[in-house]
């Protein structure tokens, strides 16, 4: 179960056109105090899952800007996420 007093919330998804595997981009605010910009909805082989935002290295190879310590808050934001974004 994630701590209560982490207080997630969605500030803002825009949802894409297209047929592209990017449906959403989403941006989330944690404790009211900062946002995470540039989570994304993501259409994979499974279904539907929220990627993390990232950045591309030198090397070509694309590596995620922020990391969920704990599994029950990366779990925690992909339902909220989900749930915003109707899916």
């Amino acid at each position: 179960m994630v701590d209560e007093g982490l207080k997630l919330e969605v500030v803002r998804l825009h949802k894409l056109d297209g047929t592209g595997s990017t449906k959403a981009f989403c941006d989330l605010s944690i404790l009211g105090s900062f946002v995470v910009k540039g989570l994304r909805v993501v259409e994979g082989e499974k279904g539907l899952f929220v990627s993390m935002p990232r950045e591309e290295g030198r090397d070509g190879k694309w590596y995620n800007t922020v990391i969920p310590l704990k599994r029950e808050v990366k779990d925690e934001i992909e339902k909220l996420v989900l749930e915003a974004y109707g899916g």
